[in-house]
Order: structure tokens, then C-alpha cells, then sequence
């Protein structure tokens, strides 16, 4: 039977699950190491909740538009509902309001893992969600808005994204805006449906004769700037809408004098999750993935359903996301590390590499170590008289003499200054 299919079809993964070979593996996890550096540089404590959960618990957390992302199964032992996570979130409210209740607030959480979530269409290309983020809960004011916000700016430069924008926005001008008119389900809908595509005609014909309609259909033209989010204070100041445009608009000006001013852009009519978060929301762009790296915001309501009432504001970065941009933006190629050493039984040289921390093998001819370092990222290859340094171009490595460990191992330090 001549079977010509690709090899790598030949047990193939489910939709939207993929593997990551070493290279693309080790790449994302010193990303996740720098990000999660700097969470803990902020104070954020790592928490490692489980892959997945009883139904019950994790979709008391979740807005309604996040419970068709649900993969629910039987758990064996139980006979009850367990799901996949699709967000890290109502784990880490689970946790506070729980196993750390007795710690005294406020509770500055950091997590890393991968959410699961059921998508249909092109999406399900992106069912796998490789993720690090940090939740702040206890801090009632703005404050807490303000520092995710400059935690996001310090994990993306510290990865060396420098061009990157947060866009902000705030629940509460929608919903209040929305609730004000007194309208029915289908009339809401219909209104949200068209600030989401900034559909000015289908907006106007959905607001006309409502309450606020002056004010609803001025929010497409209410994103960009600063200049952009004083018209929008100025515009909704006598509607219900009034103190959460003031409070965008105080969030802004503080970000700026914080130095993120060149990241910033402002959205007064965004309506992604405005049922769900309870004021700032935030999503972050880079040029290349064609969708958000990460993002978050304020959902005040959400620790209450585990019995534990008290405000909290989110972040969360997609890794892979957050990979795409940084390739787009020319980052640093993939590290080389660890020696390839010319000799199978050359057991001491080998020994006292690992001894200091670098990562040896030894493979017993030339050709074959040049081979295997190329195929496997090692950093040099060493023969005992000699290293060749594949980390500049592999094809070409340069030569340096190097008779004894201690030299080996100064090849590698300079060549990773």
C-alpha cells in the first residue's frame, strides 16, 4: 500500500490542539519565566490551580457569553459534571475566597497554565490557550486599574515588545447607558450588537425614540485618545453614564503620568463583556496576531458568587499571541544552549559541565555532534581542544580554542552577554 500522506498526519491531534517541539518549547517557556519575573517583582504570589474542575464551581465564574466555550465531561470517580478550564479566573477566585481566605487582604495573585475552550468555525484553531496572568483582589479604588495596567507595560517590555497599545475602556458606560433606556432583551441586543461593529445606521434605527439616544449613538465616534475620552465626558456628563466616562478619563491621565501615555488609546463605546466585567476593561495589541495578546478589567461581582465579596481586577497574556508579535517585531531568534561534547565516554569533561549548570551530551563523533547540535539547539559543540559556536550562524560556526572545561565554559558566558 503506498501511503503518501505527511508523517505528520499520521495520528493526528484534535482540532485546535497542537504540539510544541523543543525549540518553539523552550521559546515560550523563557517568556513565560521573564513574565512571570516580573509579576513577582510586583509582589504577585504564583498559585497552580488544577487543569480542570467540577461544572458547578468554575461556571459560577463565568459571564454567560463564556459558557458555550465550556468542554464539560463525567468525571469517573464522582459521576458528576467536570469541565476543562476555559479561564483561569474563577479558579483564582475559588482559591481566595477559600484557601486563602484567612490571609489578609489584598490578595495579588499570579498564575500560568493552559484553558481549554470549545470554538466552532476558524476559531477552533485556537482551542489551546496558553496563558500567564495575575489577579489584584481587595482594592475597591482605581488604584488597582492603574497597577495591571503598568504590570502589563513592564511584562511586555521586559520581553522586548515596544510597541504594543492598551486599549481601555469601562463597563459601565454601556450598561448604564443601556439600562437607563429601559429596553426590552431583543432591543438590547440589538443596541450592543451595533456598538460592537461600530454600525452607526443599524445603531441609530435601534435607539431611535430611547432614552439617551443622543448619547448612545455618539459612542462609535468616542475612541482614540485623550481628546477622544474628554468629548465622551463631556457628551454623557448629565447621563447615567456620566461618572464611569469620568472615572475612563481619570484612569487615562493617571496611566499617562505613569508613563504608559505612548501605549494608550481609549474606546467609550466598547461593549466586549460589559455584562460581566463591572468597570475598567483593557484588551492589549502588537502588531501581527490580528487579535488581542492579552487583557482584562474589573469585575467587582465575581468573588461574591464564592462567597467571598470584595473587588478584583484581572490581567491575562496569551503566550502564543504574545510569541506572534514578538517574531512580527524582530525579536531575538530562538537561544542556542548547552554543550555537544565529541566523545561518548568522556564521562569527566561532561561531569563537570553539568556540575556548573550547562547542559552536555556527548555524542562520539565530530560530524555526528555537529549534526546533533544543529538538530537540537546546543549552543557548542567541544571536542577537548576546540569549540565550534553554532549560536551566531549554525551553518558556519566560529572556532575558538578551548582545552579544558573552564574555557568551554567562557565561550558559552560571553557568547550569551
Amino acid at each position: 500500500m503506498d501511503d503518501t500522506r505527511p508523517r505528520s498526519l499520521e495520528h493526528p491531534l484534535p482540532a485546535g490542539m497542537r504540539d510544541l517541539l523543543p525549540e518553539e518549547a523552550a521559546s515560550r517557556r523563557a517568556l513565560s519565566r521573564s513574565i512571570l519575573a516580573r509579576f513577582a517583582a510586583f509582589g504577585f504570589r504564583l498559585v497552580t490551580p488544577p487543569a480542570f474542575e467540577l461544572a458547578d464551581v468554575v461556571e459560577r465564574g463565568l459571564g454567560a457569553h463564556a459558557l458555550a466555550d465550556v468542554l464539560r465531561f463525567i468525571e469517573p470517580e464522582s459521576g458528576e459534571v467536570a469541565v476543562l478550564r476555559p479561564d483561569m479566573t474563577p479558579q483564582i477566585a475559588r482559591i481566595v475566597a477559600t484557601r486563602l481566605r484567612d490571609h489578609p487582604p489584598p490578595y495579588r495573585i499570579a498564575y500560568e497554565g493552559t484553558v481549554v475552550r470549545r470554538r466552532a468555525g476558524r476559531a477552533k484553531k485556537h482551542r489551546q490557550i496558553p496563558q500567564v496572568g495575575v489577579e489584584l483582589c481587595g482594592v475597591p479604588d482605581g488604584g488597582a486599574d492603574l497597577e495591571l495596567l503598568e504590570v502589563a507595560a513592564d511584562a511586555l517590555r521586559s520581553v522586548g515588545l515596544a510597541r504594543f497599545t492598551i486599549d481601555v475602556s469601562d463597563a459601565g458606560i454601556v450598561r448604564e447607558l443601556v439600562t437607563g433606556a429601559n429596553v426590552t432583551d431583543a432591543r438590547a441586543e440589538a443596541l450592543t450588537s451595533a456598538l460592537a461593529k461600530k454600525d452607526e445606521a443599524r445603531l441609530a434605527e435601534a435607539a431611535r425614540g430611547l432614552a439617551f439616544e443622543r448619547e448612545l449613538c455618539a459612542l462609535p465616534r468616542l475612541h482614540g485618545g485623550r481628546d477622544a475620552l474628554a468629548s465622551a465626558v463631556a457628551i454623557l456628563a448629565a447621563s447615567p453614564a456620566g461618572p464611569a466616562a469620568r472615572r475612563l478619563l481619570d484612569l487615562f491621565d493617571a496611566a499617562a503620568l505613569r508613563g504608559l501615555g505612548a501605549h494608550l488609546s481609549a474606546d467609550a463605546g466598547e461593549v466586549r463583556g460589559f455584562a460581566y466585567y463591572t468597570g475598567t476593561i483593557f484588551s492589549i495589541y502588537a502588531d501581527g496576531p490580528g487579535e488581542p495578546i492579552g487583557g482584562g478589567g474589573r469585575y467587582d461581582e465575581l468573588l461574591s458568587r464564592f462567597g467571598a465579596p470584595m473587588p478584583a481586577v484581572g490581567l491575562g497574556l496569551d503566550l502564543d499571541a504574545l510569541g506572534w508579535a514578538l517574531r512580527e517585531a524582530g525579536g531575538p531568534l530562538p537561544s542556542r544552549d548547552g554543550v555537544v561534547i565529541v566523545g561518548a565516554h568522556d564521562d569527566a569533561r561532561a561531569h563537570e559541565l553539568r556540575a556548573r549548570g550547562v547542559a552536555t551530551v556527548a555524542v562520539s563523533a565530530r560530524e555526528q555532534a555537529l549534526a546533533y547540535a544543529r538538530a537540537w539547539s546546543f549552543a557548542l559543540v567541544w571536542d577537548g581542544e576546540s569549540v565550534l559556536d553554532l549560536r551566531s550562524d549554525p551553518e558556519n560556526p566560529s572556532t575558538t580554542a578551548a582545552v579544558d572545561a573552564v574555557a568551554a565554559l567562557r565561550v558559552l558566558e560571553d557568547g550569551s552577554r
